[in-house]
């Protein structure tokens, strides 16, 4: 596995991350949204240079300029509810892209952290370059079920995780288990996990924070 930050020095992006992290913020769930979005449209931009070009022709109304034109079919594939938001962000580039959704849930129990998968609604996703988008890459757990889910359905060409704020843990995991191939990008990398498997320093749930809390 590939893995690519962004927090290697300060950007436009830290801002929109101290903004989703800051308690006294991040109440604003309008503003939270927008902010998961913005960070959704800087990594897409990141995502697209990776991606695959042909050169093309663009005719002006005084000439011609010679270019390059995307030939990658992107399906952007989110894990809901929390990745709605980001989901977003990296739609408003990959403006012509499919769309997919899976529901993954995480259940603690005795013998430690389960994974429930409820509902998905993909499209063709074969032969295409797959962007799975999911805000918090916490044990790696409910990232890997889904590609294990999809994977079952579907083959893409390319495969790219992307997330706002991971913990080590998780990432070491993705990485004893997915191909060679597949790119993880994240905004931030935090300390670790809590005895709770939540991330630390991390920002909260990102789904409450955005749609407010389940019953």
């Amino acid at each position: 596995m590939i893995l690519k930050t962004f927090d290697n020095e300060p950007s436009l992006m830290t801002g929109f991350l101290n903004e989703i992290r800051d308690k006294n913020i991040q109440s604003d769930r309008m503003r939270f949204r927008r902010n998961i979005e913005r960070i959704g449209e800087i990594m897409a931009y990141e995502v697209s240079k990776c991606l695959h070009y042909e050169e093309s022709q663009t005719e002006t109304s005084l000439g011609i300029k010679k270019t390059h034109e995307l030939q990658d079919k992107v399906v952007i594939c989110s894990i809901l509810r929390a990745g709605l938001s980001l989901h977003q962000g990296v739609m408003n580039y990959f403006d012509m892209s499919d769309s997919g959704f899976i529901s993954a849930n995480r259940v603690n129990t005795d013998k430690g952290v389960k994974v429930e998968l409820a509902y998905k609604s993909l499209p063709i996703i074969d032969g295409k370059t797959l962007l799975l988008v999911d805000p918090m890459l916490a044990t790696g757990i409910s990232m890997l079920e889904s590609i294990k889910e999809l994977h079952k359905i579907c083959k893409p060409e390319k495969l790219h995780i992307l997330a706002v704020v991971a913990a080590p843990e998780g990432v070491e995991y993705l990485g004893q288990h997915l191909d060679d191939d597949v790119t993880l990008w994240v905004a931030t990398m935090d300390e670790g996990l809590n005895e709770k498997k939540y991330i630390v320093p991390g920002l909260g749930d990102a789904g409450d924070l955005a749609y407010g809390p389940k019953i």
